[in-house]
């Protein structure tokens, strides 16, 4: 995989990258930006899937502050520097990965584009860049696996240690390499939104899910159908070392309880057995960082899962430099919530992030044009990125830090 990602080049255009897809479609020319993309899969998408994506929990309280944090830091330049030969690429976990952001983990996505998983990991690939698997997602990881072998995977540890490491096994014989483990559900968070707009677990068909098929005609024939047509109702596939229950099943809830007992032993228990890179994703505090640590974690994802947990909870941006500080500056610490711009990416950077997750824009992304909407989100915060490292007088991410950004 190394090899691959080398091989690649370090910036593209969005025309260049959406080229890799076949016949871009039209509708990609009015998307300038990651923003773009929502209001564009809002009209694209059934109420109740795009509410499920958009949603959180309670308030959205840490919704928007994942935004707003942005908005408290601003930048310090550097000028009359030689930035010609600028390069974003960025080494972690012994991967070259040719942009320091990468997709983040999204559950059920193959709900909003046909094969969603298979199209957010073969653009990543395509574009050098890491993505990461859902433990909820539709598709067996097996497949993931074998069309896009770099792909990193996301586990929810289930209720027992025998179950966990069956899951840890199948992983580990499907061939991914990085394992993330998200910590941060022991229980189901409130999310009364996607009550509201009609989304629930297990989906179940309404008039209102009729309806928005009705008048959204192309997402019924080119994900619904086309999904029932050739694989039949969607599964869980990869919450356990077997097959998980349908999406309309009633036992679903089933499938995601028992996790509030969970504790640090599991995660000393998968370090034990798991032989590639473990990743904790869910920390929100340094005393957390700094067990993730000693338990054996080689990184952590800093998350307030994009606000659909705790409501009240800060953004990890507002955490991100005490627990570099905390970790020092060789332990790769990563981040997600609420990034948008090249500019928030870089702002992570100067706090010591080594790598930023995105999600909800790339999962608005391939509802809108598939994998050449996705190549053309990865191209647009590409090109973000290497005009700010410019006008910040840098050639390269690793020389982004504290002297570049000052809080407001």
């Amino acid at each position: 995989m190394a090899t691959i990602l080398s091989s690649l080049p370090d910036a593209q255009s969005p025309a260049a990258l959406a080229a890799l897809a076949p016949r871009p479609p039209a509708v990609l020319r009015r998307m300038l930006s990651l923003g773009d993309f929502e209001e564009a899969a809002r009209r694209r998408l059934p109420r109740p899937i795009f509410g499920y994506i958009a949603g959180a929990a309670e308030d959205n309280v840490s919704l928007r502050d994942n935004r707003k944090v942005f908005d408290e830091y601003g930048f310090t330049t550097r000028v009359l520097c030689d930035v010609s030969q600028r390069s974003q690429a960025v080494e972690l976990f012994g991967e070259r990965y040719s942009s320091p952001f990468g997709i983040a983990p999204m559950g059920i996505n193959a709900l909003s584009t046909y094969r969603g998983d298979l199209v957010l990991a073969r653009a990543a690939q395509r574009a050098g860049i890491a993505s990461v698997l859902s433990a909820t997602s539709l598709i067996p990881l097996e497949e993931v696996a074998r069309e896009s072998p770099g792909t990193w995977f996301q586990a929810y540890l289930p209720g027992d240690q025998a179950r966990i490491d069956a899951l840890i096994d199948r992983v580990a014989h499907a061939g991914f390499r990085t394992l993330v483990v998200t910590v941060d559900i022991p229980i189901s968070a409130n999310r009364e939104n996607n009550i509201r707009t009609g989304f629930s677990t297990p989906l179940k068909p309404s008039l209102r899910l009729a309806w928005d098929g009705m008048v959204r005609p192309r997402w019924v024939a080119g994900t619904l159908l086309r999904t029932l047509l050739h694989h039949g109702m969607p599964h869980f596939e990869n919450s356990f070392a077997t097959r998980g229950a349908p999406i309309v099943s009633s036992s679903v809830l089933r499938d995601f309880s028992a996790r509030d007992h969970l504790s640090w032993r599991h995660i000393e228990a998968i370090r034990r057995r798991w032989k590639g890179p473990l990743v904790v994703k869910g920390i929100l505090s340094v005393e957390d960082a700094l067990k993730a640590r000693h338990a054996g974690a080689d990184g952590v994802v800093l998350s307030n899962h994009g606000g659909r947990q705790l409501d009240g909870a800060v953004s990890a941006m507002r955490i991100l430099e005490a627990v570099v500080a905390a970790l020092g500056p060789c332990y790769p610490v990563l981040i997600d919530g609420g990034f948008r711009r090249g500019s928030d990416v870089l702002k992570a950077l100067a706090l010591g992030a080594r790598m930023v997750l995105v999600g909800r824009p790339f999962n608005y992304a391939a509802a809108v044009a598939g994998e050449a909407g996705v190549l053309h989100a990865i191209a647009l915060l590409r090109d973000e990125i290497d005009r700010n490292l410019a006008m910040l007088g840098a050639k390269r991410c690793q020389e982004i830090g504290p002297q570049h950004i000052v809080r407001r």
